[in-house]
């Protein structure tokens, strides 16, 4: 079959999938609410569990590879150059890994831990140490460990074994022929609506961030109604930029928005409180790789759980929805690297960075908080947590200008991530083309925008979030049996 043409299986089947969907969310927005909520319930109780011991396995599955003789094996054929320079590299993965959520949480998440920590009381030091400490590890190693054994698997098989990037064909090693039968083709559905709602979720956090920061600095309305309008023009700027192929859009939109953030973290680094921020991360940081072990493996099971399922347990599984997305991504980009280099590339780079930027966007919250007395705690609960950002902002000089750079920098992600998810369904709906046709993405474009509007109207911010967590169970069997693949021809490579 021709993989120019979007003839195949998976392609019709996700799209009368997801258009079956979007119709039930269309004209019964309340019963999707009630329904989706309740099997997220059922899910965050019963398998919980499933999520936390995989997101860790994973972790120290590409901690072990950095150490192990299969470390120098070439991600394609032996002397091949790779294709991006490394910062480009890095600026294309980070872009993609995290983008808006790191915006919209930089502040959000700290404060919201510093009220309402996981133990003990809110509002104290003991509780603002635990907000940074809980921010590096629901945004650190183990979300980017899931990218990087994902990222590796595909790039392995695509680049190494110049297989097509497919979800089924990467486990063919362990499920053999049946991998291309109607099991391979379960596999890459799953994977294309891990995709889908995983950015939808992304895509619907950066909507209501943009419409609380124009609300914040200009007066609009705050409502649904801004936010869909957002969705809208937001998704015309990213379908022209998909037209234009990895080598121009994304590369250079990834590396404007690394130059943006950048801009936005020493602005608050220079002007706010730099010595308080620059004795918090070396001191945050130490205490979070000292209690990784305890944390990691924590679910809470002899007091209340709700703060796991809201905060950890969500985020475990946003990642692992998001996987088949940025590991397709990043395995696209990281052609020529070895296998130690990409983990030591995806794994630690970016969660050191991730770490710091918490500190700089955190810190500086609770710094107003514990020694300014900057009320963020009522804002918070009176206007979301979409508006502490800019709240923080407005506290320095030229903190309206440093919002609408804001403001823009989500819109440049946003952009980004959607731009770079069409291409990534479009590789995994045109069975592994690594230039899908224009016509696939455009579709695809619709279908995520027209998602993450479904899953603001019927839920709001809960709404996205039950989308990822559902849309993240399935797949964690396909990454278990992609990385149980992966480990089972490195060692058949390393015995030849």
């Amino acid at each position: 079959m021709n993989s120019d043409k979007p003839s195949s299986l998976v392609f019709n089947i996700s799209c009368m999938l997801a258009l079956l969907f979007l119709m039930w969310g269309a004209f019964a927005p309340n019963h999707l609410a009630v329904i989706t909520g309740r099997l997220q319930t059922s899910l965050l109780d019963s398998f919980g569990w499933l999520y936390v011991l995989s997101a860790t396995s994973f972790l120290i599955c590409a901690l072990c590879l950095i150490f192990s003789r299969w470390g120098d094996i070439p991600l394609g054929p032996n002397g091949v150059e790779p294709e991006f320079p490394l910062l480009t590299w890095f600026a294309m993965l980070f872009c993609a890994g995290m983008g808006i959520g790191l915006v919209f949480w930089g502040v959000a998440e700290p404060t919201s831990h510093f009220h309402d920590p996981p133990v003990g009381e809110g509002a104290t030091p003991q509780a603002a140490r635990l907000a940074l400490q809980y921010a590096f590890f629901h945004w650190g190693l183990h979300p980017w460990a899931i990218y990087t054994m994902v990222g590796m698997a595909l790039a392995y098989f695509q680049f190494r074994k110049e297989t097509p990037g497919l979800f089924s064909i990467g486990c063919q090693p362990l499920l053999g022929r049946h991998a291309g039968g109607f099991l391979g083709m379960t596999i890459d559905v799953i994977a294309v609506f891990a995709t889908v709602f995983g950015v939808a979720t992304s895509l619907g956090f950066g909507a209501v961030q943009i419409s609380g920061g124009l609300s914040y600095v200009f007066g609009v309305a705050n409502s649904l109604t801004t936010q869909l309008i957002l969705i809208a023009i937001v998704t015309i700027l990213f379908m022209l930029s998909a037209q234009t192929g990895l080598q121009r859009g994304i590369k250079y939109l990834s590396n404007l928005n690394m130059v943006l953030a950048l801009a936005l973290l020493l602005f608050l680094l220079l002007f706010g409180p730099t010595h308080f921020i620059m004795t918090a991360f070396p001191s945050t940081f130490g205490h979070y790789i000292q209690n990784l072990p305890t944390m990691s493996l924590n679910l809470a099971p002899f007091r209340d759980s709700t703060w796991i399922h809201n905060w950890t347990l969500f985020y475990w599984a946003w990642w692992i929805a998001w996987a088949p997305f940025v590991g397709t991504f990043i395995a696209r980009i990281s052609k020529g690297r070895t296998v130690r280099q990409f983990v030591l590339g995806v794994l630690l780079v970016p969660s050191i960075f991730c770490a710091f930027w918490f500190t700089v966007f955190g810190g500086t919250g609770i710094a107003l908080e514990l020694f300014q007395d900057v009320p963020l705690k009522s804002i918070m609960d009176e206007q979301g947590i979409e508006v502490l950002l800019f709240t923080v902002l407005e506290q320095y000089p030229a903190g309206i200008i440093m919002s609408l750079i804001a403001i823009f920098l989500i819109g440049t992600f946003f952009i980004t991530s959607a731009d770079s998810a069409t291409f990534v369904l479009g590789t995994l709906t045109t069975q592994g083309n690594l230039n899908p046709p224009n016509r696939v993405k455009f579709t695809w474009g619709i279908i995520q925008s027209l998602s993450a509007a479904i899953l603001l109207w019927s839920g709001g911010l809960k709404g996205l979030q039950t989308g990822a967590i559902l849309a993240a169970f399935p797949f964690v069997f396909v990454i278990i049996i992609l990385i149980i693949s992966l480990l089972k021809s490195f060692q058949e490579e390393t015995k030849r």
